[in-house]
């Protein structure tokens, strides 16, 4: 039985080589990547989960991204950089990054989380595709890895200004010569990969909320939000 599951395991994982067009060297890297927490936990003996990979891919993805920013978007400030990374690196982008390729159906889940849907979930598939990127990085090096991610880059539309920030701070201040305050409500995650929810006020009053995986996507949010409840569109 167990060596019916092992080959089963080595077919799905050379059928997602196919399809990301990168042979592994090291085959347990790959297992490692698509092996969840909640899987890795019931195995005996216990398996690594893709925790370690994830970190270490968020940590090469921001900095693929941001090199790829600095030399293609020499126009744009480090205002709209950030803003543009923050979008590239987000949860969402991730995740549809994982469907464009299936990732789901390769990843080992425990079967609570295969019966609630954790294959089609936002942060489980979003954290493998970074535990992903690690193992890439480390079976088959860096250029490998920008290459697979460069890819992605080049399909994305890019972030128009939109400073939600100043739109708001210039109407405040032209109504009430003051600006409006930012203020962390809660921290979420890990320590590598938080989510901050972050809320926009006035005089004690909450304008409005925004969250993202940093403080100034967060704010660029919270902005957002107060905007539309005033009414203003950008």
């Amino acid at each position: 039985m167990s060596d019916n599951k092992s080959e089963a395991k080595k077919d799905v994982t050379k059928e997602l080589q196919k399809v990301i067009r990168i042979k592994f060297h090291n085959q347990q890297l790959l297992n490692e990547a698509l092996t969840h927490k909640s899987y890795a936990v019931e195995t005996v003996p216990p398996r690594r989960d893709n925790e370690r990979l994830e970190f270490l891919g968020d940590s090469l993805l921001s900095a693929i991204v941001s090199s790829y920013l600095y030399k293609t978007r020499p126009q744009d400030d480090e205002g709209l950089l950030s803003q543009q990374k923050a979008q590239l690196i987000s949860r969402k982008t991730l995740y549809n990054w994982a469907k464009e390729i299936n990732l789901g159906q390769y990843i080992c889940l425990s079967r609570g989380e295969e019966t609630t849907g954790g294959r089609e979930r936002e942060s489980i598939l979003a954290n493998a595709f970074e535990a992903l990127l690690g193992a890439i990085y480390l079976d088959r090096g860096y250029p490998t890895l920008e290459k697979f991610i460069l890819q992605r880059l080049k399909q994305k539309k890019f972030v128009q200004r939109r400073d939600y920030k100043s739109q708001l701070q210039e109407i405040i201040q032209g109504k009430h010569k003051l600006v409006p305050a930012y203020r962390v409500i809660k921290e979420t995650g890990p320590e590598h990969n938080k989510t901050f929810e972050i809320g926009v006020y006035f005089k004690k009053k909450i304008l409005g909320r925004g969250t993202g995986k940093s403080k100034k996507e967060a704010e660029q949010e919270a902005a957002k939000n107060a905007l539309e409840k005033l009414e203003v569109r950008s």
